[in-house]
């Protein structure tokens, strides 16, 4: 018979590793809160049209990437592949926008992609983000870009870089279109199959492919975006990159990164780092004014970014930022017999209504054995209980650290601890 694992491309968090992902976790809750941003969660799947909107039908994600699949009653669901159109949809519906002109909203949740699994790549994998809502403004812009460098900050990451572009509007966007197509057609023959299968439909993803040749073509002849903005678009893009000045933060224009999703428009960019090799994206974003009003809500504008918490993991590793757990657990208790365990349960249980953690040994193992037992788990304080413990309600605490003992009676042994 098969053993049963995990699906390729889906990974367990084992309890080892999940610290870090709860020290990730603190971080962003912390910081979103000091921007007076709220959380959001939507469900895992939604229905396919959502994403076929919204994401974009000449995208990779809707073209390749989505689990799909009929409920019983033939309608077509899928997992959701990224969460802003999530977002959105749970904008719409509720009525945001009747509540306050201005919404900031933080997700942190699972997503589902069938693509080919590799490092900080996984078919499951998981994101955090914002979405601030309702400003046309580049303040706005420049507020998405700061919570995300601020993130990276307050984890001690070094090795990242910011890198900004502005795409434009809708409308200039087209015109910019109409004009690479027109340069790239006569070297169509030399662009691999799947960036000519692209230029007809979203041409701007030629920017992304790896391959070295079509990336040449790309350097050699195509032209910058930046030098086909409207005047407005420009002006919009100036005064972003004049606010990330006044704020201290540093950027690398790129004309060439036009991001994933069809629904960019206008400001986009990325933070990219290094211990990821070519698939080096810790996060993006960028403006999207005209999402919502495309799944049929009001005209808002917005803008906001998600990054991948796989990727993150890889790279705070590979700078040595994550300590490991100590001492997790304040005392470990090993009772000798069963009317010791009996008699430290009403002591264990005031202790953790304290805050504190207490792990009670239930095995019935010999001494030796706890106290090995006991220096796996990290315990700081460990203390055996027999029968003269049981009778004298005192206890020796043994500091698993610093290997010194301390006798204590049981009503203060929280003043230790």
């Amino acid at each position: 018979m098969q053993k049963l694992r995990t699906i390729k491309g889906t990974h367990d968090i084992l309890p080892r590793d999940i610290y870090k992902w709860q020290k990730i976790e603190a971080v962003l809750r912390e910081i979103f809160l000091s921007y007076a941003y709220s959380e959001v969660r939507t469900p895992v799947f939604e229905k396919t049209s959502l994403f076929s909107r919204g994401v974009g039908e000449f995208s990779d994600i809707v073209r390749k990437e989505m689990y799909t699949f009929e409920d019983k009653g033939g309608e077509s669901l899928t997992l959701r592949p990224e969460l802003t159109a999530s977002v959105v949809r749970s904008y719409i519906q509720h009525h945001y926008n009747q509540e306050a002109p201005l919404h900031k909203l933080w997700y942190l949740g699972p997503l589902f992609r069938q693509e080919r699994p590799q490092a900080g790549r996984q078919r499951q994998f998981h994101q955090f983000g914002i979405e601030l809502i309702g400003s046309p403004h580049p303040e706005s812009d420049a507020e998405a870009i700061d919570v995300t460098c601020n993130i990276y900050r307050k984890l001690g990451l070094k090795n990242w870089k910011l890198y900004i572009n502005s795409i434009g509007s809708i409308d200039s966007r087209k015109e910019y279109m109409k004009i690479l197509r027109n340069d790239l057609k006569p070297h169509i023959d030399n662009l691999c199959q799947s960036c000519q299968e692209r230029i007809d439909g979203n041409i701007l993803r030629l920017f992304d492919c790896k391959n070295p040749q079509c990336a040449t073509i790309m350097q050699e002849h195509a032209p910058s975006i930046l030098d086909h903005l409207s005047k407005e678009d420009a002006e919009h893009f100036e005064q972003v990159k004049l606010l990330l000045d006044a704020n201290g933060i540093t950027y690398i224009v790129d004309p060439t990164m036009v991001r994933g999703l069809d629904y960019y428009t206008r400001t986009t960019f990325e933070i990219k780092g290094t211990a990821l090799g070519a698939q080096d994206a810790l996060c993006g974003g960028g403006r999207y004014d005209n999402l919502i009003s495309d799944l049929d809500g009001p005209d808002t504008p917005a803008v906001g970014f998600a990054a991948g918490m796989e990727r993150l993991i890889i790279a705070m590793d590979a700078e040595a930022l994550f300590e490991d757990e100590l001492n997790t657990v304040n005392l470990y208790i090993a009772p000798m017999n069963s009317h010791c365990l009996k008699a430290v349960l009403p002591l264990a249980q005031r202790l953790r209504e304290k805050g504190f953690s207490v792990y009670v040994e239930l095995l019935r193992r010999s001494v030796k054995a706890m106290m090995r037992d006991a220096n796996r788990q990290q315990a700081r304080w460990v203390t055996v209980i027999g029968d003269h413990e049981l009778e004298s309600k005192t206890m020796q605490l043994k500091n698993m650290n610093e290997n010194k003992k301390i006798d204590m009676v049981w009503d203060k042994v929280d003043t230790v601890l």
